[in-house]
């Protein structure tokens, strides 16, 4: 008798403790709006892979509202355009917080503007959440969060992970030409790969900087073509790796292996001389990435989306899933913490793991970042595919070189 009654309230207690996490999901949201406060380059050099952001947080807080908001209340995104300026950044996250008073923050895209954004959330205590920000030695503040995946210390694994892919080729290249801009998380990355390159033994045949906002790459194409890579890693971010791809068919010139470091992704993949070109991925709309429901269900709402903007490339990429990652991150950490204080949340992502549709991130390493999940990916016959590492890569897919 004892014995049963054991088991009957253990089961009347898993019975009301699944009542407690399900029955929220099923109410609609009610009372005043949780405010979320960013901004995005929705203007101005990094507009183009900026808004493919937007939609992506249009389309994450539709779905919150959908289901019971955050904490049951509904959710409302405030969004300004920061222009692609670090400083206006940093001006409108101050306005966010003072007028627009809002309950949350969530980053914007790219490293300058993050880090003007962190130093906004450091003054005022508040947690930041973000999803782009390659540099995880300067993310210093305690209570800022990445859900860009590059690991620690990514300046070395994510070379690396690179020169692994390229090493699975019948020639890998013996020769590399590294061109980059200034652009502080690409130039870091750059430097990077620079020093994994001769550690592994490639001879350095070329190297080029350019400022951020560059428009003449005819100079800095000629110079590649005459150094003759075998591979050539571009610094690029955004439009950067197209115009310098253009610059590159002007004077017929094709590097046989390329890579681009954070590149427009759509206008990449679309740009004919672009074929087989090579960048970094955290995810592609392709097995295994979508036997993931909760994947599966953003790529095919994606997709529409984006093709109703007008986007180049609807696909789902690594762009597109940070930015979703960043989300489940924000709507995990408050409903573990239940609460919208900031320090809580802070305590909950510092112990806590969250599963996202690009694996499971951590923060409890270097200045809160976790595991580097980065994969290489290549453009083949117009679309990315993942090509490395093998388990991650679409089916059939292999790296190839022109």
């Amino acid at each position: 008798m004892t014995i049963f009654k054991g088991l009957f309230g253990a089961v009347i207690g898993a019975v009301f403790s699944l009542a407690l996490t399900v029955a929220p999901t099923l109410a609609e949201p009610s009372g005043p709006p949780v405010k979320i406060g960013s901004t995005l380059a929705l203007t101005g050099p990094l507009s183009a892979t900026a808004q493919i952001h937007k939609i992506v947080g249009d389309i994450y807080v539709e779905q919150l509202n959908k289901k019971n908001g955050l904490l049951g209340r509904p959710v409302e995104w405030i969004v300004k355009d920061d222009q692609s300026k670090p400083d206006l950044a940093r001006t409108l996250y101050e306005q966010l917080l003072t007028v627009d008073k809002v309950d949350l923050l969530m980053g914007p895209y790219a490293t300058g503007n993050i880090l003007a954004a962190m130093g906004v959330a450091q003054r005022y205590n508040k947690v930041l959440i973000h999803h782009t920000l390659g540099i995880p030695s300067l993310a210093k503040y305690d209570k800022q969060f990445p859900a860009w995946s590059v690991g620690a210390n990514p300046e070395q694994t994510v070379p690396n992970t690179v020169f692994d892919a390229l090493a699975t080729l019948p020639k890998p290249p013996k020769t590399i030409a590294i061109v980059t801009s200034k652009f502080p998380s690409i130039y870091f990355m750059s430097a990077g790969a620079r020093e994994v390159a001769k550690k592994r033994g490639l001879q350095e045949v070329l190297y080029l900087e350019w400022e951020f906002g560059n428009r003449d790459f005819g100079p800095i194409a000629s110079r590649v073509k005459d150094a003759d890579p075998d591979f050539v890693w571009v610094g690029a971010i955004g439009l950067e790796g197209n115009q310098l791809l253009s610059a590159m068919k002007n004077i017929d010139y094709k590097p046989p292996l390329h890579f681009y470091m954070y590149p427009a992704p759509g206008p990449l993949a679309k740009a004919p001389e672009a074929n087989h070109a090579l960048a970094a991925s955290i995810f592609e709309q392709h097995p295994p990435f979508t036997d993931d429901p909760t994947a599966a269900e953003f790529v095919k709402i994606f997709n529409e989306r984006a093709a109703k903007a007008g986007l180049p490339d609807t696909a789902v990429e690594t762009q597109a899933a940070a930015s979703y990652s960043a989300w489940q991150v924000l709507e995990a950490a408050v409903n573990g913490a239940q609460s919208l204080d900031d320090q809580k949340i802070a305590d909950w992502l510092k112990t806590h793991q969250v599963k996202t549709i690009q694996g499971v991130l951590r923060f409890d390493r270097l200045n809160n970042f976790g595991d580097d999940l980065m994969k290489v990916k290549q453009v083949q016959d117009g679309r990315w595919v993942t090509v490395w590492p093998d388990q991650w890569a679409a089916p059939g897919a292999k790296i190839k070189a022109d």
